[in-house]
């Protein structure tokens, strides 16, 4: 997000794969390398955003003998005017099982778009929220008060739900 002003840039984390002989990783960057999310506080303090969420994703990884890794929700409202743009993945087709291991959860974005309302003294206040998929690629213009809600893919699981790891498995 940002205007003429600033920018900011953020990788955000997902669910792991499950493996042979492993469980996926919760809340994890999977496939990238020299990347860190920015703290909250910092976040918060540098940026004009507040952020309302940040939390694991529960059961968004697939299940199998091994499950794959929960996936990250997170919220950000935005206190002024801004471009807002997205780019990811596993929104329309869903991060795959192996082995007879179940898919884990798409991911989705959402923007939450806060309706102004008029009272008696035509004064206005913000009312409810419009909601519109973003897809997984598209930029946007945002208000202040609107939010984006980020739910990051859960990770395949591995192997059959139920089933037994044996002295070949892993």
């Amino acid at each position: 997000f940002g205007d003429r002003s600033m920018g900011y840039y953020e990788t955000i984390a997902g669910g792991a794969g499950a493996g042979p002989s492993w469980i996926g990783c919760d809340a994890v960057h999977t496939h990238m390398t020299n990347t860190r999310i920015t703290d909250a506080e910092i976040l918060e303090r540098r940026y004009p955003v507040i952020l309302r969420e940040f939390a694991i994703r529960k059961g968004s990884g697939g299940l199998g003998l091994h499950t794959g890794g929960d996936g990250v929700r997170r919220i950000l409202e935005f206190t002024r005017p801004l471009t807002v743009s997205i780019l990811s993945e596993r929104r329309s087709f869903q991060p795959y099982g192996m082995a007879g291991g179940e898919p884990g959860q798409r991911g989705l974005n959402l923007l939450y778009i806060r309706e102004q309302q008029q009272d008696s003294d035509n004064r206005s206040s913000s009312g409810e929220f419009r909601v519109v998929s973003l897809g997984g690629k598209n930029t946007v213009e945002v208000s202040r008060g609107d939010r984006l809600v980020i739910h990051t893919p859960g990770g395949g699981g591995y192997g059959p739900v139920g089933g037994h790891e044996t002295e070949n498995s892993g």
